[in-house]
């Protein structure tokens, strides 16, 4: 199912894609007397406990927002130890990842990281790439105009070089060269620390995703705060630009 296609209308169930932007770390290593870089590493063991549970709930792709396009605007030092934080769960994590059949995907204009974390990227995708349990997603010097710019691009390209004709490109040609076109159109996003905005993340994906914001700082939120996202999810009626009356018509 590509993006551009609406999942079926219901109430309740599981999200097949859940979506995360990771938003705190600072306030809470700030309120703590802690480094920004204390409160970034406090925020990994909420990945970990996410993930898991994730899959156990039956997920199928889970999409984590980690560094995005102008994350390199903060301190110089902060920018440092992210990435030395990103190559170090590359080297750790990935392991344990496809032990427990979880694919692994990273997306977002690699270019700009140092050649030892685009090589860890590569490995980690290959080592996994014939998983079938949850695919986990990371989003890394990730923008949502930069991922809808770039297959606007590769599009133009395909016309330059006379392999598509102009008329042909509509929402399905473009939704094609999105990143996650393979994956279900994201259902739930979630973003913690109160915050209530999408900051440039998946922006052609969460045409229709419902939305949870929770007050909990990033590194506070565990598995039951993802269960009570997903139980909020379970409450909602997703109508995708019908009536109550026409979704009641349909059973839903």
């Amino acid at each position: 199912m590509t993006s551009t296609q609406s999942p079926q209308t219901h109430r309740g169930g599981t999200p097949r894609h859940v979506a995360i932007i990771m938003d705190g770390n600072n306030r809470w290593a700030k309120a703590r007397g802690l480094s920004g870089v204390r409160g970034h590493h406090a925020g990994v063991e909420s990945v970990r406990a996410v993930i898991r549970r994730a899959a156990e709930r039956g997920v199928e792709t889970l999409t984590l927002f980690a560094f995005s396009s102008e994350n390199w605007k903060r301190p110089p030092a902060e920018v440092r130890a992210l990435m030395e934080l990103f190559l170090l769960a590359l080297k750790r994590e990935v392991r344990k990842l496809h032990e427990h059949d979880i694919r692994l995907s990273v997306i977002g204009e690699r270019s700009a990281f140092s050649t030892s974390i685009q090589k860890h990227v590569a490995r980690a995708e290959a080592l996994t790439a014939d998983n079938r349990g949850l695919h986990l997603v990371i989003a890394a010097n990730y923008g949502g105009r930069w991922d809808i710019a770039s297959a606007a691009r590769r599009l133009a390209e395909r016309v330059q070089a006379g392999e598509l004709a102009p008329a042909e490109i509509d929402e399905t040609a473009l939704d094609r060269e999105i990143s996650l076109a393979d994956d279900a159109p994201v259902d739930l996003c979630i973003r913690t620390s109160g915050e209530q905005r999408i900051s440039n993340f998946l922006l052609w994906q969460l045409a229709y995703a419902e939305f949870h914001f929770s007050p909990l700082l990033w590194p506070d939120f565990d598995a039951a705060a993802f269960d009570l996202a997903l139980d909020d999810f379970a409450r909602r009626l997703r109508r995708f630009g019908m009536t109550d009356e026409q979704i009641e018509a349909q059973g839903a």
